[in-house]
């Protein structure tokens, strides 16, 4: 028995079951990592084109993260919320980066937490009579209680959840109106107008870009058709961007990029290089009034943490400095041709798509019938895991999400493995 497989039987007589696809079928123990790869307890390195959980931005162990987090560590802990040397200089540095009427904060620790806040925020502000919170399917937004009753995820024998209004999400390759882009007039967001700007409704909260849901990129027109609507109707717009914010999708907000001024965004995952860490922000008119501003609103145990703000503000200082958000951009070209020509030469391919350095490959039975093929999918992750190339595993579908710092040599190797195993499994 390889010194992974034992840990792991140790782990498995405590560990819930409920973990992850991915540690469910991986069988590995990552024992350390550096920038793009990641090493095995056995030594054998891989690259890691999942970047931790879309949380490794600037890659793994950077020095410049490892340094302010043990300076930190020396330093201070936990004080609550209270004040403390950093935390002024990373507000600032939020409020450069953001769209200028984002320009207050709460600090926090989860995404599901940041969800949570914004949604005390929207009833706090809500006017009377607004008494519904708007949704699109397929979207995911934690599973915390209020972020699950967003997209009517209910556990067990949970009772049903407060009533959401849900629209179509901008899903190209399985249209629910069974139309193409752009013939279709973009009727799903014309749809999705007529059912959530409404006087009832306090909020549209969405995903921007569906991640979890398989990196559904929304067509042109797409957000600002009903962008227009909400306003017209004095609907919020809370952006969940816990997984695009940050670069990911070639603008520090994929809202940003594709015509959506929120007002609200949610962010976490690749603000801190892995470390907990979220923000919710907006405008004073939402964050600092009413009840959401009164004391203990939007604080928590572990929120404004230092050590969070530290690493935080050193990956943060990384991206701008190395400008890697436009080296997102450049190399969204790259892997999109090559995965694009991957999926003319497999047809179970059956779709690929994705922004920035976000994508997803969908896998089907065959392109006729686009019946999804989620044991394929399991089968290419394992394969490539096997040849050194980890990928997020998700029913059928594959995402892809590098490091913004990852060589073009390291994307022409990840290209070639996913190549060789479609070739290898008759994909």
């Amino acid at each position: 028995m390889t010194p992974s497989a034992a840990l792991i039987e140790r782990e498995q007589r405590h560990l819930a079951c409920g973990v992850s696809e991915e540690a469910q079928q991986g069988g590995r123990v990552y024992a350390s990592g550096r920038g793009t790869l990641l090493q095995d307890l056995e030594g054998r390195q891989v690259l890691d084109f999942a970047a931790g959980i879309l949380t490794q931005s600037i890659g793994h162990a950077h020095p410049e993260v490892v340094a302010a987090l043990q300076a930190q560590a020396e330093a201070l802990w936990n004080v609550h919320d209270c004040a403390t040397p950093r935390r002024a200089a990373l507000l600032e540095r939020l409020a450069a980066l953001l769209p200028p009427q984002l320009n207050k904060f709460a600090l926090l620790s989860t995404g599901a937490e940041a969800v949570e806040a914004a949604l005390r925020a929207v009833w706090s502000a809500a006017a009377p009579g607004r008494q519904r919170l708007g949704a699109l399917r397929y979207g995911f937004h934690g599973k915390s209680q209020g972020a699950r009753s967003l997209v009517h995820w209910e556990v067990g024998q949970q009772p049903p959840a407060p009533s959401s209004v849900l629209a179509y999400a901008p899903h190209c390759y399985r249209c629910p109106l069974e139309l193409n882009y752009p013939s279709c007039e973009l009727r799903c967001a014309k749809l999705a107008a007529r059912h959530i700007a409404r006087a009832n409704v306090a909020a549209l909260v969405a995903e921007p870009v569906l991640g979890a849901a398989g990196v559904i990129v929304p067509p042109p027109g797409y957000w600002p058709l009903l962008q227009a609507a909400c306003r017209a109707e004095g609907v919020l717009l809370v952006a969940d961007e816990v997984l695009t914010g940050g670069g990911r999708c070639g603008s520090f907000l994929a809202s940003t990029r594709l015509g959506l001024q929120p007002d609200l965004v949610t962010l976490a995952k690749g603000l801190a290089s892995g470390f907990p860490f979220a923000v919710l922000a907006g405008p004073a008119r939402l964050m600092d009034a009413g009840a959401f501003g009164a004391p203990g609103s939007s604080s928590s145990t572990f929120a404004s943490n230092p050590l969070g703000i530290a690493a935080a503000e050193a990956t943060l200082t990384v991206i701008e400095r190395e400008q890697l958000i436009d080296r997102v951009l450049a190399l969204e070209g790259r892997l999109g041709e090559g995965l694009r020509a991957l999926q003319a030469q497999h047809p179970r391919l059956g779709d690929v798509r994705g922004i920035g350095l976000l994508w997803g490959l969908e896998f089907v039975q065959d392109r006729a019938s686009r019946t999804p093929d989620p044991a394929l999918a399991r089968a290419v992750a394992a394969r490539c895991l096997d040849e050194g190339l980890r990928l997020l595993p998700g029913g059928a579908v594959l995402r892809l999400a590098p490091p913004f710092t990852v060589l073009e040599s390291e994307l022409s190797e990840a290209l070639a493995i996913l190549a060789r195993v479609l070739r290898e499994l008759g994909a």
